[in-house]
Order: C-alpha cells, then structure tokens, then sequence
C-alpha cells in the first residue's frame, strides 16, 4: 500500500478531544464525520474502509486529511462558510411583486398565481428572471410582515399587548 501524502497522527489530547466531540453529538453530522475520519484515519484504517464506515467519498478524506495537517484541528473539523447565490429579489422587486399581488388580476384571469406574477414581471422588465419559489417566499415573506403587523391591538399604558384572536403577549409598559 502506497504511503499516504497526509497522514494523521494525533496527541493523545486531540484524540481524547475527538472522542469527546463525537460522543456528546451536540455537533452537525457533518462535524462529526470529519471527528470519525480523523479518529479512523489515527487508527491507520485505509481510505477504502473509512469510505465504508462513514459513508463519505475518497476525496472527502483526502480534503479533511489535507486540512488537519496543513491548517490543524479546529479548521479541519469547520466547514468553509457557504455563502450560496446572493438573492435576486432587491427592494424594488419585492415592491413590484406586492403591488402586482394587491392589484386586480390582468383581464380573463379570475385571480394572480405564481406563473402569472412571475411572468408579469419578467414582461415588465423587472428582473430577467424569476423562479415560481422566489415569487411565493418573496410573498410569504411579505405575508407574514403583515399579519405580525395586524394582529397586535396596542391598549392603553397597559402591561401587555392583546393579540387580534384573543390571546396576549407580555410588553415592556411604555411612559406616555
């Protein structure tokens, strides 16, 4: 068997911190797999048999492997951050979408529905592009803005807010 590029040899402190890491499971799961390869990878297990053990691809040890050796233990248990797609929606397009909600429907169309909104503002060349999920949590988003607005019925210097369907909410008193 070929000598691995990164092996890993743990101090008997950052085994037993392994072991705590992994046994408490206050983790996410992907945390603790990277605990388990490395304490497997410690126990000399090959790539083949780690790859059965956690269920994780042959590329994902050599990454956490890598990591351990070249950044240490704290980074190769972190993930990178994942800063995902920045949303398409901006202030103007959630304007646009409220207003367009609120309106009438165009002519023939006895309501507004997702694909209609969403090809309205393409039409009105509000954004190039528009999925039918970005419309609906665009507008559960305002939705909810709304009915968290409605629902409180502000009483007088009292100490609690009373709620639109009965309930109440504790309150800081305000001094008028």
């Amino acid at each position: 068997m070929p000598r691995k590029l990164y092996s890993i040899q743990l101090s008997a402190a950052e085994r037993q911190q392994l072991q705590m890491y992994v046994n408490r499971g206050t983790r996410s799961a992907r945390s603790i797999k990277r605990a388990y390869i490395l304490l497997l990878a410690d126990a000399q297990c090959s790539d083949d048999e780690i790859t059965t053990l956690v269920g994780v691809n042959r590329a994902t040890i050599h990454r956490i492997r890598k990591s351990y050796c070249e950044r240490g233990l704290p980074h190769a248990l972190q993930e990178k951050h994942r800063s995902g797609a920045p949303s398409k929606i901006d202030a103007r397009v959630e304007a646009t979408l409220t207003m367009l909600a609120c309106s009438n429907p165009p002519a023939g169309y006895g309501r507004w529905t997702l694909q209609l909104l969403a090809d309205t503002l393409v039409e009105l060349a509000v954004i190039p592009s528009i999925s039918l999920e970005s419309v609906r949590t665009a507008l559960k988003k305002k939705r909810a803005e709304t009915l968290v607005s409605q629902a409180m019925v502000h009483r007088e210097n009292y100490g609690r807010f009373h709620l639109a369907y009965g309930g109440y909410s504790d309150a800081v008193r305000t001094t008028i």
